[in-house]
């Protein structure tokens, strides 16, 4: 579910980036993204033993 969420805060970062869209509020959800993704790998899911 977060790698989604960050894949979609991605995509809209490099559409933004392309079409010049809402200026530095872009590079906010590029930021945004990277915070989702390095959280889902530091707290994925653990191998119950």
């Amino acid at each position: 579910m977060l790698l989604t969420i960050a894949a979609i805060l991605f995509v809209l970062w490099i559409l933004g980036f392309a079409f010049h869209v809402a200026g530095s509020a872009i590079h906010v959800l590029l930021v945004i993204a990277v915070v989702v993704g390095i959280f889902h790998l530091l707290t994925g899911r653990r191998a119950v033993s």
